[in-house]
């Protein structure tokens, strides 16, 4: 599946917010490739490569810490 192509129904979609169960990390889904989706850390960074069999979607509350959470990252300059 390329980046453009729709995901079936049960995954989640470009845009979305999931927790990796593989790693514990949050992140955006950025994309489709081959079996993998690509997930980007929130607040920016390096993207990683997930199976969508480890991911779950994220509460609104876990969405917002983790954003606080970068947001913090970045303002200790943690973060670019």
């Amino acid at each position: 599946m390329n980046a453009t192509a729709r995901p079936p129904a049960d995954e989640p979609r470009i845009g979305d917010t999931v927790r990796d169960t593989d790693t514990g990390k949050i992140g955006q889904v950025m994309g489709f490739q081959g079996p993998y989706i690509q997930l980007r850390p929130i607040g920016g960074g390096v993207e990683w490569d997930a199976y969508p069999a480890n991911l779950r979607p994220v509460s609104p509350s876990e969405a917002l810490s983790a954003g606080v959470s970068a947001a913090n990252a970045r303002s200790r300059g943690q973060l670019p």
